[in-house]
């Protein structure tokens, strides 16, 4: 299975992906986990990347596709995959089609989460993310023990980023400008999902899962 999954901040996109991948036994390729691949086996493109995230610099599309490239190639041959934070704009996905034609294969879906606006906003301010392991969790739904991870130990704390609302809503206007078009792009596809993210963890992947 081949799919990507797509949405705005706080759509819930990121425990759907590893949902998903754990039900179809697929690794979950987050954007950022790409780079880091990239960057610590010290490949060519690899070696491009780390100059951008050195210094905090945006990726240019040329790298960040060459990066999807070598780490597709990882991935294709083992049952599939599930990208998510990849593509970010219709050109990525013009360059994933040709990436996935270039080994033999297709995508077999594009799901897109949605959500309104003030659900993003609510659900991103009331966030809660591990500093070591990455674990997701929410003011109404914490750990077990204050600011520390179930799972790992680490310390769980809001992310910077996620405190301000202004910044907030100028990522979500970033989203419906830049990424939101590829819902036009997969649905002439033939291959676009698109499911209500505003119901329960379980209820959107049945969503998903009936879709599938």
């Amino acid at each position: 299975m081949r799919l990507v999954v797509f949405g705005p901040q706080g759509a819930g996109k990121g425990t759907q992906s590893q949902l998903l991948a754990e039900k179809y036994d697929i690794p979950a390729i987050v954007m950022g986990d790409m780079f880091r691949w990239a960057i610590g086996h010290s490949t060519e493109v690899g070696r491009k990347a780390a100059e951008y995230v050195r210094t905090g610099r945006l990726v240019p599309d040329e790298v960040t596709i060459e990066v999807v490239r070598e780490r597709l190639a990882a991935a294709v041959g083992r049952g599939g995959f599930l990208l998510d934070g990849f593509p970010r704009n219709t050109a990525q996905a013009e360059a994933l089609d040709e990436i996935l034609a270039d080994q033999g294969c297709t995508l077999d879906a594009a799901i897109a989460i949605e959500v309104p606006e003030e659900i993003s906003l609510a659900r991103i301010m009331g966030r809660l993310v591990c500093s070591s392991c990455g674990r997701v969790y929410h003011l109404d739904a914490p750990p077990a023990r204050d600011r520390v991870c179930d799972r790992c130990g680490g310390e769980v704390a809001p992310r910077a980023d996620d405190t301000d609302e202004h910044a907030i809503r100028e990522r979500l206007r970033l989203y419906h400008e830049q990424t939101e078009p590829l819902k036009d792009y997969y649905k002439r596809r033939g291959v676009l999902r698109v499911v209500d993210g505003r119901g329960t963890r379980d209820d959107v992947l049945d969503q998903i899962m009936t879709q599938l």
